[in-house]
C-alpha cells in the first residue's frame, strides 16, 4: 500500500498537536503511551515518538483515543497543519 504524505512531507497532520498537548500536560512520551494503554490502545513510546515526528500514520480510531486521553475534541488534534487544506479546498469541509 502506498502512503501519501501530507504537503509538509509527514505521514499525519496530528503529530504536532499531539506533541503540544503532551508537553502542556507535562507528560513524557512513555507516560502518554501508558495512558493510551490504560484507555485500550496498545502503543509504546516509540510509536508515540513516530506519530509526533510525522513518521507514522495515525488511523482515525487512534485519534479517538488521543482525544479521550487529552480530553479534547478530535478536531483539536488536527491543529494548525489543517489551515493550508482549508484555504485550498474550503468547499470540501
Amino acid at each position: 500500500m502506498k502512503l501519501y504524505r501530507h504537503v509538509n512531507g509527514k505521514c499525519n497532520i496530528s503529530g504536532t498537536a499531539i506533541r503540544e498537548l503532551r508537553e502542556a500536560a507535562g507528560l513524557s512520551q512513555e507516560q502518554l503511551a501508558a495512558r493510551l494503554q490504560l484507555a485500550g490502545l496498545s502503543l509504546n513510546q516509540k510509536a508515540v515518538s513516530r506519530i509526533e515526528t510525522g513518521d507514522r500514520v495515525v488511523p482515525d480510531f487512534e485519534l479517538l483515543y488521543f482525544a479521550q486521553v487529552f480530553n479534547v475534541s478530535i478536531h483539536r488534534l488536527f491543529g494548525k497543519d489543517l489551515d493550508p487544506i482549508i484555504t485550498i479546498f474550503p468547499d470540501k469541509l
